[in-house]
């Protein structure tokens, strides 16, 4: 009886030695494993990486140009102001369309009318100018044949705001398909009694697609770069681990000077106005894992 006792006691004593051998090589794993993972011990798990940076630029000339009118009439009523407007207006739309300009590119960008006032005071009766006799330049006698005036009114406060008139106004935005004929368009329109004439801004109706072009450029830039650079320090490329794109557009653009004319009609411009080009550039940035 006693030696099975024994014996059991015995075996207990083994299973939880075993037991404890086996929970600490089960923690040490555990530990070694999180140190690892923590780049404290062995190597990092994150991969190295490598940026490069491309330029592209496409030179594009100019497919539209934009043009801007405003009308602007004054008149005793706001019919009346509307009505000098809605002449002009229609003149000019007609020249438009002479032109070749389709309704779908003629834009009113604003109407508006308002009223004119002018600050009227009343003069003072008490300073009111006084008339004196003068010598009669035949007889030599004191007779009153003419009147001189004696000082200058002055005028009692309060004053008061007296309606002068209306100003009707509209602005007109055009789109030129046509760009060569812009400047011919131009001068027409300055015949039409409009008051403020300017333009034209020559832009791209697609500036996507080019921005595409540009796009593509840098990228092949940025990939040279990298093959070449690999190839220096003895590395491979690995797989693209971010990108960015910070393309823009910056317009070269050469055209006349705004035509500005307030009640007259505008300087004639020239009947063909350089378009010059526009540049559209991107600029990207590859960064790679390497081996």
């Amino acid at each position: 009886m006693m030696e099975m006792q024994t014996y059991e006691k015995s075996r207990l004593v083994k299973a939880g030695f075993i037991l404890l051998v086996i929970l600490s090589v089960y923690f040490a794993v555990r530990i070694i494993s999180e140190i690892k993972k923590d780049s404290l011990l062995g190597e990092s798990t994150t991969p190295a990486t490598i940026s490069f940076s491309g330029h592209g630029e496409v030179n594009a000339v100019p497919d539209i140009a934009s043009v801007y009118f405003t009308i602007s009439k004054n008149a005793a009523t706001v019919k009346d102001a509307q009505a000098g407007v809605a002449t002009i207006e229609k003149n000019s739309l007609d020249i438009l369309k002479a032109k070749g300009v389709a309704d779908v590119d003629i834009k009113t960008a604003d109407a508006s009318f308002y009223p004119n006032y002018e600050y009227q005071n009343a003069i003072c009766p008490q300073y009111a100018p006084t008339p004196v006799s003068a010598p009669n330049s035949v007889s030599g006698s004191g007779s009153a044949v003419s009147s001189a005036i004696i000082g200058s009114p002055i005028y009692c406060p309060p004053g008061k705001q007296v309606l002068k008139g209306y100003t009707a106004s509209e602005s007109i935005t055009v789109k030129v398909r046509n760009t060569d004929s812009v400047g011919d368009l131009m001068q027409a329109l300055g015949t039409t009694g409009i008051s403020n004439l300017s333009g034209p801004n020559f832009s791209i109706d697609n500036p996507d697609a080019v921005q595409a072009q540009a796009r593509k450029l840098a990228i092949d830039d940025a990939k040279a770069k990298a093959q070449v650079l690999a190839k220096d320090l003895g590395v491979s490329l690995g797989k693209i681990s971010s990108f960015n794109d910070s393309g823009n557009g910056y317009p070269i653009m050469y055209a006349t000077d705004s035509l500005k004319s307030m009640g007259a009609a505008p300087a004639a411009a020239p009947a063909v106005i350089p378009k010059g080009q526009n540049t559209i550039t991107s600029d990207v940035t590859i960064t790679y894992e390497i081996r």
